[in-house]
């Protein structure tokens, strides 16, 4: 495993990395199954372990935090994230003060926790000003309730607006941003989103790196029962169509000529820019976790990277 920085900032973190989005405590509900997964990743030299509020409603923190609570503290990065409404009460979502530092202080419990060392904004709140999102961020990092705080899918436009106003007020700035990012979903990161992190040192750890799981190749037949495409029509309708199939298969034979799977091409691919801290994988099965451990460390030659390019067009 290579460790790679938050951008220009200090803490490292593992070049993979273990989400629990859309499965832990929501479509895998055995602990043994999940702990199974958890060791074999912080074995393999994960150490970045990713999580939300609204990921099965803190039921992915508070089991996460059961099994993580296992290793030594020092030796893990937790993040987690508020943005989404976790009940219908009127200030149980959104980038306010108020739900900000209510969502940190039950993401805490849930984890039985001091600290989280990430701490994103799942989304931009337009309803919020930038200087309340931004200094109730930084207080949290002065408080030590988290060490850095982040963004996800923010627009490239608040991106510079937040970290301006941070400097410019002597405020912590965000460090880091989550967009989504892969071989089929790369326009909006490559045009708008890098250019940002690159000019304020941002790191970028990145979300859905298999494309939803497209890029593995089990949709090179069709939808097998079960499958999440099978199962989410929105998520089928974004990805699942024969143009993706055909570039998909076509990637096999790329990624058969450098001794990988389809799985470890994409991670690769997506390692490629200096910029990137990690790519975050999810895992319902010990083998996924191990062949996306398989990435770690790879580099893929120049004439590869433009063989990948042609066939994406």
């Amino acid at each position: 495993m290579r460790y790679r920085q938050l951008g220009k900032w200090g803490m490292k973190v593992s070049e993979i990395a273990l989400g629990a989005w859309v499965t832990y405590g929501d479509t895998v509900h055995d602990k043994e199954l999940i702990r199974e997964i958890v060791g074999i990743a912080y074995e393999g030299g994960v150490n970045f372990f990713d999580n939300a509020d609204i990921y099965a409603f803190g039921k992915a923190e508070e089991i996460m935090g059961e099994i993580l609570s296992e290793y030594p503290r020092h030796t893990l990065v937790l993040s987690t994230k508020a943005y989404w409404p976790m009940s219908e009460d009127v200030n149980d979502l959104g980038l306010s003060r108020k739900h900000v530092r209510e969502s940190i202080h039950k993401s805490l419990r849930r984890f039985d926790t001091d600290y989280v060392d990430l701490f994103f904004a799942h989304r931009y709140d337009e309803n919020v000003p930038m200087e309340e999102i931004v200094t109730s961020f930084s207080n949290l990092v002065d408080e030590g309730k988290i060490l850095y705080w982040g963004t996800s899918e923010w627009p490239a436009s608040r991106l510079a607006e937040a970290n301006t106003f941070a400097i410019a007020n002597g405020l912590h700035q965000p460090v880091v941003e989550q967009p989504q990012y892969s071989m089929l979903y790369r326009r909006r990161f490559e045009k708008r989103i890098l250019r940002e992190a690159e000019r304020f040192g941002m790191g970028v750890v990145v979300w859905s790196p298999l494309a939803m799981g497209m890029l593995t190749g089990k949709y090179d037949d069709g939808l097998p029962a079960g499958s999440r495409f099978a199962e989410d029509e929105e998520q089928r309708d974004f990805f699942f169509n024969e143009v993706n199939r055909a570039k998909v298969r076509a990637l096999k034979e790329v990624a058969d000529g450098v001794g990988l799977t389809r799985v470890q091409l994409a991670l690769a691919w997506v390692l490629r820019h200096s910029q990137m801290s990690c790519a975050i994988t999810g895992a319902t099965r010990p083998s996924q976790i191990e062949e996306s451990l398989g990435a770690a460390g790879v580099d893929l030659p120049e004439d590869v990277l433009v063989r990948i390019d042609e066939v994406l067009g």
